[in-house]
């Protein structure tokens, strides 16, 4: 695909294309040069959530949606997300090109915020879409710096006049490509997956207080110290996890104040993921977490004062029929798959919610991802696209024939 957009890569070898920063305004305004070439009228949502639409005989139906994202992690690799984008255009662009008229119309779309890595929530642009929040809430998300979402999307100039909702933006279904990001398929030595659903998740803010105090003259037996008390959380977090068959814990962010070598911090916020195979075991985890958790702060003498589950995800299970359209689809063009259920939340969470969904991963390199050594090979890449192409041309005759 020709373009003058050169992504600003990091010096690794990865990309640092955070929500709404100047590269995402790039990204997007390429994304838009490239959608008009195969006929698409563009529409930007007030969250700004690109949608661009090809037409189709009967454009009274809602357009199918192929979509993922283009934003990164500030230290993301090149294919989570951006793989997705770029074979729903190889999708149009193979349309296109063979004058193929579907039933009903198709929307690439982009989805803004997937990875909530500037401001959180993740998968923000689809959840606003969905009606899971509402727009104002999302505008008053600020990332570390203060700035607002609200005013980063005007400032690069994608705060769009269409109203956020799947009734204003309809879909008839929503398709999306992804890489694995885990090694279960290059373990099976396959290049892409059926996936069925996505787990139950949440993510929890917490923090500590306990009390500042000089290192040098505080007897060990004397403290209230509140990091070794996040430390021996964090530890706990994880013996839980590693306890509980299907389910997974995390902290990967933890910050303290103050910031001083021989002074004890007093105050202390960490974040917690917790992830499991289905909603009762999710919740059996965040009992078990809480409960330890409390258990160390009492002895330490440290106070929880917060303990807040700001964002929480139940298990996803995708249409039956769209699923089948994938899983024929690989099958018909002889790709050896197996059929899984994702670890990670994607923007086909919320689409699930409202229209039927289905999902394609494709392998990718020792599971890696969030990392610039993120990698998939250009045969997996068109594996996925080809299996892409083939479920949207099957669900388009489905759509057909329900007119009749």
């Amino acid at each position: 695909m020709e373009s003058s957009y050169i992504a600003d890569r990091t010096s690794d070898g990865g990309m640092n294309r955070l929500t709404l920063n100047d590269d995402d305004k790039k990204v997007r305004e390429w994304f838009i040069d490239q959608v008009k070439n195969y006929g698409c009228t563009v529409t930007v949502d007030k969250i700004g959530n690109i949608f661009a639409i090809r037409p189709g005989k009967n454009n009274a139906l809602p357009p199918i949606g192929l979509g993922s994202h283009l934003d990164t992690q500030p230290a993301g690799g090149k294919y989570d997300g951006i793989v997705g984008v770029l074979s729903a255009l190889e999708v149009l662009k193979t349309l296109h090109d063979n004058n193929v008229e579907t039933y009903a119309p198709i929307a690439v779309i982009d989805w803004t915020n997937e990875e909530g890595a500037r401001f959180s929530p993740a998968m923000m642009g689809s959840g606003v879409w969905a009606g899971v929040f509402t727009p104002e809430w999302a505008y008053s998300r600020t990332d570390l710096k203060g700035a607002k979402f609200g005013e980063e999307l005007e400032r690069i100039g994608f705060k769009g006049d269409t109203p956020v909702s799947y009734e204003a933006n309809k879909l008839s279904a929503h398709f999306e490509v992804h890489i694995e990001q885990g090694p279960v398929l290059q373990a099976e030595n396959k290049p892409v997956a059926v996936v069925v659903g996505v787990q139950a998740m949440s993510w929890f803010s917490v923090e500590l207080r306990g009390r500042e105090q000089h290192c040098g003259t505080t007897p060990m037996d004397s403290r209230a110290d509140t990091l070794l008390t996040a430390a021996q959380m964090i530890v706990a977090i994880n013996a839980v996890a590693l306890a509980t068959p299907g389910g997974l814990a995390s902290v990967a962010v933890i910050n303290a104040t103050p910031q001083a070598i021989n002074t004890l911090a007093s105050h202390v916020q960490f974040n917690i993921d917790v992830r499991a195979r289905d909603d009762a075991l999710l919740a059996l985890l965040e009992a078990e977490i809480a409960e330890k958790c409390e258990e160390i702060a009492a002895a330490a003498q440290v106070k929880i004062e917060v303990w807040d589950r700001f964002w929480t995800s139940p298990r996803t299970t995708f249409d039956e029929t769209m699923v089948s359209m994938v899983r024929q689809s690989a099958s018909d063009g002889g790709f050896a798959f197996r059929e899984i259920q994702s670890g990670a939340g994607h923007d086909s969470v919320y689409t699930a919610k409202r229209v039927p969904t289905a999902m394609i991963f494709i392998r990718c390199k020792d599971g890696i991802s969030h990392n610039p050594a993120e990698y998939s090979t250009p045969e997996d890449i068109a594996a996925g696209a080809e299996v892409l192409l083939g479920a949207v041309l099957r669900y388009d005759a489905y759509l057909a024939s329900q007119s009749k």
